[in-house]
């Protein structure tokens, strides 16, 4: 492995998976990989803009020529680039068109390997305009003749993630939690356990060809996600289940709000399927990866200070 020494390309590096992935790519590679992650806006990078042996360009990824030059001369792409909320249009961007045009940038530079980033659910008939455009994603990459890993993860928490945290800031402002989809089944995943599946399969070329899901080891309902982010945060408040039309409305409101809606209705379609793990794929055990439960990582970042130190025990546990 002292002899291999990678040119990466990362769209969406400078992410919530992305910054994980950079930091370990260089921890397991050192100064042997190259990595190159291009974002529209420099201050989106600087988590990552002092790791060595990375290079962070300005570059909007969806012009077609911009995105060529990007990947000239590399050995490996991964994309992370996704979008949770949007119309139809801005969905068939980033998951199709882009995947399109990356897939036919890889082919006019003769770049064959390339890792994806897709989610659990993707079906031609799921109910949500996200999960339809990933499965029209993962088709068009299928089709392109590349040497194609795809890994399709439950939804991811972390300290910098955007669900957890955003149900323990609420709880923290108000005195009860309404919540649609309260039943819903999640296997959540740790981003450090994605980051590392993700840098499994730059080290293994046996994984090429594979579709792995990405889960934890809990089930859980999001009520019981959401108990736990406010149970750990300090903030424990009840959580009022809504029916079908109050939640549909509840997601209508949210949307006609300023900036990122919390909960959309096209979100509300997503949980129509449970998203966990089918089992008749690889996994991340496959990949020699014990996955790390929500109980366990939630009080390493909800509970401050102490939790820093238990975060960094647990890290150095699992060899990060």
């Amino acid at each position: 492995m002292n002899d291999f020494n990678p040119k990466l390309l990362i769209l969406g590096g400078s992410g919530f998976i992305g910054r994980s992935l950079c930091e370990q790519l260089l921890r397991h590679l050192g100064g042997r990989a190259r990595i190159t992650v291009p974002t529209r806006r420099l201050s989106h990078a600087q988590a990552i803009q002092g790791l060595p042996g990375l290079t962070v360009v300005q570059a909007d990824v969806h012009d077609s020529a911009r995105l060529q030059s990007l990947v000239e001369g590399q050995d490996i792409v991964i994309n992370l680039i996704a979008i949770l909320q949007g119309s139809e249009a801005q969905f068939e961007r980033a998951h199709v068109q882009l995947p399109t045009r990356l897939a036919q940038a890889c082919t006019a530079a003769g770049v064959r390997r390339l890792i994806h980033v897709s989610a659990l659910g993707v079906q031609d008939d799921a109910p949500s305009r996200y999960l339809r455009s990933k499965t029209r994603g993962e088709a068009v990459l299928q089709s392109a003749g590349l040497e194609l890993t795809l890994l399709r993860p439950s939804v991811v928490f972390g300290a910098a993630d955007r669900f957890v945290n955003l149900f323990a800031k609420l709880q923290a402002l108000f005195p009860v939690m309404p919540l649609a989809g309260a039943g819903v089944r999640f296997q959540p995943v740790w981003v450090e356990d994605v980051a590392r599946a993700l840098v499994a399969c730059v080290l293994d070329k046996t994984t090429i060809g594979q579709v792995y899901e990405l889960a934890g080891p809990q089930v859980l309902s999001l009520a019981e996600v959401v108990r736990m982010a406010g149970r750990y945060s300090g903030h424990a408040r009840p959580v009022l289940p809504l029916p079908g039309p109050l939640a549909w409305a509840q997601a209508v409101m949210m949307e006609m709000m300023p900036g990122e809606p919390l909960m959309s209705r096209d979100n509300l379609a997503s949980m129509k399927i449970p998203n966990v793990a089918s089992g008749r794929l690889p996994d991340l055990a496959t990949l020699g990866i014990q996955a790390q439960s929500m109980a366990a990582v939630l009080p390493t970042y909800l509970g401050a200070s102490e939790g820093c130190a238990r975060l960094d025990r647990l890290r150095r546990k699992s060899g990060r």
